[in-house]
């Protein structure tokens, strides 16, 4: 896409693609507040002075809100807006649809997942009770015009109480989306396209159903470059010059992740999984940490399987992880872990801080996995995780999901690290039975051609910028 000025308008979990995205000219807008707003109890102590978290997180929703719209009126409230300038934001930022209206600008929604809410089941008897002409606009708009089907995929959270209250007080638009600001009357005499939907998975994955709005594009999986994988760039420079010269070196990381390329290269003839929990941590599903390492430590020693563990941030797990290898060795010093990871429970488990994560969305997973061809085992949470496990099984690349309980039980208790550590091993068991991992290097080998990204920008040149 030549001649764009792009920005990217983010969180500071981002941070780390800055540099890649100055390469390519992209400007990389900061957001101070962070991707997931850590779970407190929703009081302080009695007599306390906290505010509660009810009140922290609207605070923090007005200020992140303000943020937003002094980001994008940097960019769009400068210099004329111009045909073909759009707005692009994923469903988790809706801020950007009221403020593309703002400023005018078209607004282009992209997805790696399937919208992962659906509008309550008296979301339509309301919203006719409650706006009946806007329901006919709606009902009666034209093709390729805003329609019900658009708000029923994925527009109805839009017409809740706390966007229209930004929209109206803060915006000074109408409180309701394609109504007057003056009448609160729908825009009989103007009507907005459909919003383009782009979403990035496989149609050999997911299937594109016909009730879905007629603007939404599958692409295929999205996949950023091989060089943007690298969270160590000591690490990127040795690998980049391996390429170079067409070699391999002994310990292709750097001196700093050494431990980590030997314990990858060590007892191969044990199976390895990878274990990442996202932001389930920082979100407030994990009670127990040192219940879930015992469930590790357990299915490890007794089918002899290796684990890489990435920690995530989350501190009450790396805390645990610390005691964990204090008790082990009483010279280990928790600098170690900062720097390298640490290797726990007679070199079983590799765990890493492993970045803060940004959201705990499983599609990013699956996708990587599908793509590698490995099996995976799921235990999902929120939102579209459970979507995506019961998905994963139904393809047979994954034994079926697993309950909460059988990966983060929230007690030490014998018996219920007991019955965690079977189901979650049988998990595993499955996982890597032929039948499965059959299936999953005849999947990798469907997307293997696939090019979601280039696909996308091709979309976008086609519908937007032309």
């Amino acid at each position: 896409m030549k001649d764009y000025g792009v920005f990217f308008v983010t969180h500071s979990a981002h941070q780390s693609l800055s540099a890649h995205l100055a390469k390519s000219g992209v400007t990389y807008v900061l957001i101070s507040s962070p991707p997931v707003l850590a779970v407190r109890e929703d009081s302080g102590p009695a007599g306390s002075s906290e505010p509660s978290f009810s009140l922290q997180k609207r605070n923090f929703t007005d200020a992140h809100r303000q943020e937003c719209l002094s980001a994008v009126e940097s960019i769009f409230g400068v210099e004329e807006v111009i045909a073909g300038d759009f707005i692009l934001i994923n469903f988790f930022a809706l801020e950007g649809w009221n403020l593309a209206e703002l400023f005018q600008v078209r607004c282009v929604v992209a997805a790696p997942y399937v919208v992962p809410y659906s509008a309550p089941s008296s979301f339509e008897r309301h919203f006719r009770k409650e706006f009946p002409l806007l329901y006919d606009y709606l009902q009666e708009a034209p093709s390729g015009k805003v329609c019900w089907k658009d708000v029923m995929h994925w527009m109805w959270p839009l017409f809740s109480e706390s966007w229209g209250y930004w929209r109206s007080d803060v915006l000074h638009l109408s409180s309701i989306p394609f109504t007057d600001p003056v009448t609160s009357l729908p825009k009989w005499h103007e009507r907005d396209p459909s919003p383009l939907l782009l979403y990035g998975f496989s149609e050999d994955i997911v299937e594109h159903p016909d009730y879905w709005p007629s603007n939404v594009r599958v692409c295929g999986f999205w996949f950023i470059p091989i060089e943007w994988q690298f969270s160590c760039q000591q690490c990127l420079q040795v690998a980049a010059l391996d390429s170079e010269a067409h070699s391999k070196t002994e310990y292709p990381t750097c001196s700093v992740h050494v431990q980590l390329h030997s314990f990858l290269r060590t007892e191969t003839s044990m199976p390895l999984v990878f274990v990442g929990l996202s932001s389930i941590g920082s979100m407030g599903f994990m009670q127990n940490p040192r219940a879930f390492l015992a469930v590790l430590q357990i299915v490890a020693r007794i089918k002899n399987y290796r684990f890489i563990l990435f920690t995530a941030g989350h501190e009450p797990l790396q805390a645990a992880v610390l005691a964990a290898a204090t008790e082990e060795s009483s010279s280990f010093s928790q600098r170690q872990f900062g720097e390298d990871g640490i290797i726990l429970f007679n070199g079983r488990v590799f765990c890493f801080t492993g970045c803060s994560s940004s959201w705990g969305k499983v599609s990013g997973s699956t996708a990587a996995a599908l793509k590698a061809g490995i099996p995976q085992v799921i235990c999902p949470f929120l939102l579209d995780q459970f979507y995506w496990a019961e998905r994963m099984f139904w393809l047979g690349v994954a034994p079926e999901p697993l309950k909460r309980c059988h990966l983060l039980p929230e007690s030490t208790d014998g018996t219920c690290i007991m019955e965690a550590t079977d189901v979650f091993s049988g998990s595993i068991h499955t996982a890597l039975s032929a039948t499965v991992q059959a299936r999953a290097s005849e999947i990798s080998s469907k997307i293997a051609h696939q090019d979601g990204v280039s696909e996308a920008v091709k979309i976008l040149e086609r519908e937007i910028c032309s």
